[in-house]
């Protein structure tokens, strides 16, 4: 794919987001918590898609994050880059504690470990309801404006313009990152880590850190959607958000940053229509699309776009 190409596409990704601000004003809600899953399966991506480390509980640091937010906003301190970035530094300290343990073992023990932790958390968010609301929620989260000049709204601009950001930031984060000489380790290890130990890099190390900023992304995920909802529910510790997540980074492609951000918008956009339209077997379909994308090949739809436009370009 030549540069040119490359860099139209890109510019098409981001422009669509601006253009559905003024095409779909109705559904900036929806389009809001789309970049924010966006944000959240990218972090996702870090860790399974450059690491090679597969989680279930990944949801365990989205929910910290937004907890950690949500708290702070409810206690009275409700500056939103303020709330991120404490959102951040909960759900990193913990990954930060969390990840030697989860990378003793080998993948089977650490993919059960991530669970066990994320049931854990889950479980004390319901039963700590004087701090997090329990089974009813967290309310009274009121948010002020940000840098004192946009409030946020009923028909959800501000969180819209906001989350997608955000989103837009750390993508160029994570695009820096992934292109330096850890990010280039993170391939090694994740392809032969043996190798990788025998040239001497540094692989828990490097493992750790990964696990560890993939947690911090996460808890700002978290923490933007309880920012621009104001209302924290169990929901963001469940597994079934991981579980998600994981799907989505598949559908759309792994090790590849816009792969995890592709794989969020088509999977939430399909689950808001086919809920609509068959609210009992939404997930026939999205299995249907799965089993479609495996046997056209790996990579997810990224990878299926890139070879149909190679072979579109050799023609």
């Amino acid at each position: 794919m030549s540069a040119a190409l490359r860099f139209a596409l890109q510019a098409l990704f981001w422009g669509g987001w601006a253009g559905a601000y003024f095409a779909l004003p109705e559904y900036l809600p929806l389009l809001a918590q789309i970049a924010i899953i966006a944000l959240f399966v990218l972090s996702l991506d870090l860790l399974v898609g450059y690491a090679g480390f597969v989680t279930l509980g990944h949801a365990a640091f989205f929910g910290l994050g937004a907890y950690a937010a949500g708290i702070l906003a409810q206690q009275g301190w409700g500056e939103p880059i303020s709330g991120l970035l404490f959102g951040a530094a909960v759900a990193a300290l913990v990954g930060l504690l969390t990840a030697p343990l989860v990378l003793r073992g080998g993948d089977l023990t650490g993919l059960m470990v991530t669970l066990g932790i994320a049931m854990m958390l889950f479980e004390a968010a319901n039963r700590m309801a004087w701090l997090t609301g329990g089974a009813d929620g967290l309310q009274g989260v009121e948010m002020w404006e940000i840098f004192g000049v946009w409030r946020f709204d009923l028909f959800g601009r501000t969180a819209f313009v906001y989350s997608l950001t955000v989103l837009f930031l750390l993508y160029l984060l994570a695009r820096l990152i992934v292109s330096s000489p850890f990010g280039l380790a993170l391939r090694g290890i994740k392809g032969n880590r043996r190798r990788m130990e025998a040239l001497g890099t540094p692989v828990r190390a490097r493992l750790v850190a990964v696990y560890t900023l993939s947690a911090a992304y996460a808890g700002i995920a978290g923490a933007l959607l309880a920012q621009t909802t104001q209302f924290v529910s169990l929901d963001v510790l469940d597994f079934h958000r991981s579980a998600d997540a994981l799907l989505m980074l598949v559908l759309g492609g792994m090790g590849s940053l816009y792969g995890a951000m592709l794989g969020a918008i088509v999977f939430m956009v399909a689950h808001h229509a086919l809920s609509e339209l068959t609210p009992q077997f939404w997930q026939f379909w999205i299995g249907i699309a799965l089993i479609a994308l495996a046997i056209a090949g790996r990579g997810g739809m990224l990878g299926l776009a890139g070879r149909l436009l190679a072979r579109w370009g050799g023609r």
